[in-house]
């Protein structure tokens, strides 16, 4: 006798019993995908040209997006698969840390295109991955704060830092003293400055009796405002 439960069972999994896929649709599908992995590895080692750049983190970024499409055809293809495939991915758990947020980004582009792609909606993937990469390059070519000095300094005599503090009031826009180390006969400074006259202050510090050297460092690390 058939049971209002098998009745709702078998309309359900007659109406998610999901679309049959042929070889032609899957190549097409994982063609596409693979294009546009590739473009983002090529944007991806575009934009980290002057930073580090790690080309097994570029290489996983196509693998993944590859990856993610044919997972999302697996899920259209049959209702079943997907619920077991749910459960088999959900105690995955990734524990590598991302040290650059743009690194997180691409990895977030590559599982979106992968995804979309995936689900037959390839012209939104091109679209997408084109108004990532123009939004990315405007971003970059925007000027940014230039970044503060790093004005090293060792002195044989520790009574030189008034005089020093005189020349920073002096020759620079601001400055901020982030180390400050004092002997009986020595004096360790390291000082964040803001200055467009460096020259000028090397020479004045050079002028102090018992200065053995000033040293200007410059940096590209971020920019505090």
């Amino acid at each position: 006798m058939t049971t209002f439960s098998d009745i709702f069972k078998r309309s359900f999994l007659e109406g998610f019993s999901g679309t049959p896929l042929t070889t032609e649709s899957i190549l097409v599908v994982l063609g596409i995908t693979t294009l546009l992995a590739f473009y983002i590895f090529g944007v991806y080692r575009y934009v980290t040209r002057k930073t580090f750049y790690s080309k097994n983190f570029n290489i996983s970024l196509v693998a993944m997006s590859l990856i993610t499409a044919a997972v999302i055809l697996t899920i259209q293809s049959n209702i079943i698969i997907s619920l077991g495939m749910v459960g088999a991915l959900s105690i995955v758990r990734f524990r590598t840390a991302i040290k650059d947020p743009m690194d997180l980004v691409f990895l977030f582009w590559s599982l979106v295109v992968g995804i979309i792609c995936g689900a037959g909606m390839a012209q939104i993937a091109v679209l997408l991955s084109a108004i990532v990469t123009i939004c990315i390059l405007i971003l970059q070519l925007l000027p940014v704060s230039k970044a503060p000095l790093i004005l090293v300094v060792n002195a044989t005599n520790p009574q030189l830092f008034a005089e020093i503090e005189q020349c920073l009031k002096q020759y620079t826009a601001h400055y901020q003293i982030k180390s400050r180390s004092i002997t009986a006969t020595t004096l360790d400074l390291v000082v964040e400055i803001r200055t467009k006259e460096e020259q000028k202050l090397l020479d004045r510090l050079m002028l102090c009796q018992g200065l053995t050297y000033a040293s200007l460092l410059d940096h590209d690390g971020e920019v505090t405002f």
